[in-house]
């Protein structure tokens, strides 16, 4: 449909039609076992649901036809139904939860997996997926960092940037892609006390120069959708925060896109104390530039009440509508309808999209331990012990349209590695200690110590038969994610036991952790031989994990969030300022910025990740000292395999403004390249270094560089590294 069609198609629709296509239901209004994702508020009524624009929540090609087919049929003007779902990191093939994804270090894998995702969606009816999340996330309490990339802005820049790539394609008329939307819109990571739905304090400089970055370049790939989010900003919502959206979304950023809330943020605005009632949260949305309202039932009760009377301009809701109509007629909608769906089989996982999931998981792994070279496991008795062994739920809790049943296990794919003699199995514990809190509230089992006293004697005589324990620990997959805030970031004490006794076997252990965030580790560094993190990594985690452990794939993960010493640390994050009293590397440091108890950083450091095999840095290189404006200065450093089998390495690149009119991070992610080199083979790495990527929010509230001093490294993380100076001179 060309513009001047859909015009004529907006300018003959009537008031209440058009309201009703700024209006989201949940699926379960025409589906009782849609997927819900919020706290439903009541019903549509018979009207919403003939006229309602979209849906969410509902996926399957054979009922998504049967919904549309109804639905065009009542329609007065027979404008198709918008499906939308939360494909966060996979459909029916589940790749690993966004945290792992970034661990990877590599947007074009991250790309791969968005395109997959899509080409699963569609052919299950789906238009538009609720990711990427742009979040940038500094506090691991926050339960929904494991649907980030993690707490640099740079390389969740890179990330988000990657998945609108990867879903919308080139085209969005293409059936194998659909809509991305950027979320949350902005600085929901932010939330103080790492309380999800809790405010945001953020000074304007703090929220530019640090958490609007990624949002802004996602937006730079025209995502179709941008997503409002739950928190306050200095005490005004998202969802209502004229500023964000109209001055910095729309007009600095330049997205054209349709803006959708939250589930039911429109009308949370009341509970906030922002708004009177529904039809004042109604008013305050539209005038922020909402387009729909998801799930509250603001625009649909109250919106065509306030154009009549002119609070709201009919201009300013024919400029929404359009947005909507646009979005549908880019996907094809009004042509087909129907586009993508699959109508045989509908979404399928087939060889090569496991494929993708296999080589992602084992990419995301990081290896943070290897004492005495416990990994690779070496071909002698191996025992897989703990709750994480030979369970299926191996996908976050924000992969719900994926099924356990197609998940490969540790245990399995260790049964397909080795020889079946050579390994055994344990659960060992269970998953969560007595009484404890998920998602879905408080986890009771019955004749709970019995049944452990009864696993640990099980895992502790598998132990003493094996030469080598491969201890499964973790977080459930319910304790992260939307709504699982955590005051802790202990493993369950069930679990901790558990290492304790099979470490009192004396036998090598090889600890595997599985979690949606960082986690207190201290124990387990300390009984353990080797330790990798393994985040939540779906449908393939299993071959992706033993891919790893046996060393057909030597290990390649990069921290993309700093693991903490305590919980006291957090929010935690490595780009930090320095203070006026910084605490010295050497010599004393007392009425300096320090814990008494902890060390400042972290555990375990952003960009941190070992391999089977060693990297030799060279001396690193600046191609001259000093730059001007429009000039290019060249970073390289040389790179050697000095071990014995082929490895994946990412060189990092970090850039300190030395002196600014506004104080600046003590380093600062400027660049990555991840190499692969055989061993004895070295590369060159060289990153281009300009005037543009010394910009930052300066204190005369401009994106700006300033002439002066700037210290670089070129290293593998972000606390070591030799540093180079150079100046910029104007």
């Amino acid at each position: 449909m060309d513009n001047k069609a859909l015009e004529a198609l907006l300018n003959d629709m009537s008031l209440e039609e058009k309201v009703m296509q700024l209006v989201q239901i949940p699926g379960s209004e025409y589906e009782a076992d849609a997927e819900i994702t919020g706290v439903t508020r009541g019903q549509a009524n018979e009207k919403v649901k003939q006229l309602a624009g979209s849906t969410l929540g509902v996926w399957g090609s054979k009922r998504i036809k049967k919904i549309q087919e109804k639905y065009m049929k009542e329609h007065p003007h027979h404008i198709p139904l918008m499906f939308m779902l939360d494909v966060i990191h996979g459909h029916k093939t589940v790749l690993p939860c966004p945290l792992g994804q970034g661990a990877t270090f590599d947007p074009e894998a991250v790309k791969a997996g968005a395109a997959m995702q899509a080409r699963e969606a569609s052919a299950d009816g789906i238009h538009a997926t609720f990711s990427p999340m742009a979040d940038l996330c500094r506090d691991a309490r926050w339960g929904r960092i494991m649907e980030s990339t993690g707490e640099d802005k740079y390389l969740n820049s890179c990330m988000a940037a990657a998945m609108v790539e990867g879903y919308q394609g080139d085209d969005l008329k293409d059936p194998d892609h659909i809509a991305a939307c950027v979320k949350h819109f902005a600085a929901y990571g932010a939330a103080e006390g790492g309380r999800d739905y809790n405010n945001t304090e953020l000074s304007e400089h703090t929220l530019r120069e640090h958490y609007l970055r990624a949002y802004g370049e996602a937006v730079k790939k025209n995502p179709a959708m941008v997503m409002t989010s739950f928190n306050t900003i200095n005490g005004i919502p998202a969802t209502g925060n004229r500023f964000l959206m109209k001055k910095i979304l729309r007009e600095e950023f330049g997205f054209k896109g349709v803006l959708i809330s939250d589930w039911a943020a429109v009308g949370e605005m009341i509970n906030h104390g922002f708004a009177e009632d529904q039809k004042d949260a109604a008013y305050k949305a539209m005038m922020a530039g909402v387009d729909i309202d998801m799930t509250s039932g603001c625009y649909s009760g109250n919106l065509e009440e306030l154009v009549k009377s002119g609070a709201v301009s009919e201009k300013m809701l024919d400029e929404a509508v359009l947005r909507v109509l646009n979005m549908k007629n880019d996907l094809g909608l009004f042509e087909d309808p129907f586009r993508g769906i699959d109508m045989e089989e509908g979404a399928k996982i087939n060889e090569e999209s496991r494929q993708l999931a296999r080589k992602t998981a084992a990419q995301s792994l990081v290896l943070l331990e290897n004492k005495g070279k416990a990994l690779p496991l070496r071909k002698e008795k191996n025992a897989f012990i703990g709750p994480y062994a030979n369970t299926k739920r191996l996908q976050s809790s924000w992969a719900f349209s994926g099924e356990d049943e197609n998940t490969v296990t540790v245990f399995e794919a260790a049964s397909s590695a080795y020889d079946e003699g050579s390994i055994k199995c344990a659960e060992g514990c269970t998953m969560m200690d007595q009484d404890a809190v998920t998602a879905r509230g408080v986890c009771h089992v019955d004749n709970w110590q019995e049944e452990n006293d009864r696993l640990l004697k099980e895992a502790v005589e598998t132990a003493e038969w094996a030469d080598t324990v491969v201890l499964c620990l973790g977080e459930d997959s319910t304790q992260s994610g939307e709504a699982t805030s955590k005051a802790s970031l202990k493993l369950p004490e069930v679990q901790l036991r558990l290492l304790d006794e099979i470490e009192k076997t004396g036998k090598r252990i090889v600890t595997l952790i599985f979690t949606g965030r960082p986690l207190e580790l201290k124990e387990a560094v300390e009984l353990s031989d080797a330790l990798m993190v393994c985040w939540l990594p779906g449908t393939e985690g299993g071959n992706g994990v033993m891919d790893v452990l046996s060393g057909k794939v030597s290990p390649s993960g990069r921290l993309p969030v700093s693991f903490p010493y305590t919980v006291g640390q957090e929010p935690l994050h490595y780009d930090m300022y320095a203070t006026g009293r910084p605490k010295p590397e050497n010599g004393p440091s007392e009425y300096t910025s320090r814990y008494l108890d902890c060390e400042n950083g972290a555990l375990y450091p952003f960009g941190y990740g070992l391999s089977y095999t060693a990297f030799e840095y060279g001396e690193p290189k600046l191609s001259a000292e000093r730059m001007s404006a429009g000039e290019t200065l060249t970073a390289s450093v040389t790179v050697r395999n000095t071990g014995k089998m082929k490895g994946d390495t990412t060189v990092q690149l970090y850039i300190r403004d030395v002196t600014g009119s506004r104080v600046r991070p003590v380093r600062e992610l400027s660049g990555f390249r991840k190499i692969s080199l055989e061993p004895g083979e070295e590369a060159e790495v060289r990153f281009d270094i300009n005037e543009e990527m010394l910009r930052f929010w300066t204190a005369e509230e401009k994106w700006e560089s300033e002439p002066g001093k700037f210290n670089l490294w070129l290293c593998d993380n972000s606390r070591d590294g030799r540093p180079m100076e150079f100046w910029l001179e104007r």
